[in-house]
């Protein structure tokens, strides 16, 4: 009886050592199991510039277990959301695995990103991403401007300018050119007095007034001899 009892013993402290051993191993799978699940931790946003200077927002998943999951970026404005800037999926890895969204951020802008990766996580992170006070630079550069063509050395025909036409006065325009101003201040003489005018100016007119009295005397002188002689000769 006393084999029995001491194989018993050992049966029931066996079953023991089995049991918590057992019960190591579960616990220690456990917390293996909870340090691989995905995380809200496992996320990080961050605001920044890229390669040709535009603004872009950059979420890095380091998930060990590669969880699949979902990021949403939201633009708000006085605590709500103004809207959506884009959606990505990622699966992360322990070295971290990056999505990127284009977003022309202005300085301290603020955005909500929300992560869902069910069944371990759907929540934001937080606290919501601020943007820089300082702007992206654009390093795209400015064409050249155009250079003027130089002007040829060797000379070019120039088309021949058309001269205008000359309109022909009308038949009824009068041809009469404007009389000459003179220096003279002296009133003009009026139009039925421009022949007397021209007379008295002459200098031959002294001239021929005297041989005209002498004609007339001559001619008076002839008369009175005339009737003489007849008055005579029928006496």
């Amino acid at each position: 009886m006393s084999i029995s009892f001491r194989s018993s013993r050992l049966t029931k402290r066996s079953a023991r050592v089995l049991g918590v051993s057992a019960a190591a191993a579960a616990l220690s799978l456990g917390l293996a199991g909870n340090a691989m699940a995905c995380t809200i931790g496992d996320f990080e946003a961050a605001a920044t510039c890229d390669s040709n200077g535009k603004g872009v927002i950059t979420v890095t998943d380091t998930d060990a277990s590669a969880t699949e999951a979902t990021v949403t970026v939201y633009l708000e404005s006085n605590g709500a959301d103004e809207k959506q800037v884009g959606e990505e999926t990622v699966k992360g890895s322990r070295q971290g695995v990056t999505v990127t969204f284009s977003e022309d951020w202005a300085p301290g802008a603020v955005y909500r990103v929300h992560v869902t990766a069910k069944p371990y996580v759907d929540k934001d992170i937080t606290p919501n991403l601020t943007a820089p006070s300082t702007a992206c630079t654009s390093t795209e550069t400015t064409p050249p401007a155009t250079e003027t063509p130089k002007p040829s050395d060797t000379p070019t025909e120039s088309t021949p300018t058309p001269t205008p036409t000359t309109a022909t006065p009308s038949a009824s325009a009068s041809t009469t050119a404007p009389a000459t101003t003179t220096g003279d201040n002296s009133p003009s003489p009026a139009a039925g007095e421009s022949n007397l005018a021209e007379t008295g100016a002459n200098s031959n007119t002294p001239i021929i007034a005297g041989v005209a009295v002498g004609l007339v005397a001559v001619g008076g002188g002839a008369v009175f001899f005339g009737m003489r002689r007849r008055g005579a000769s029928k006496a």
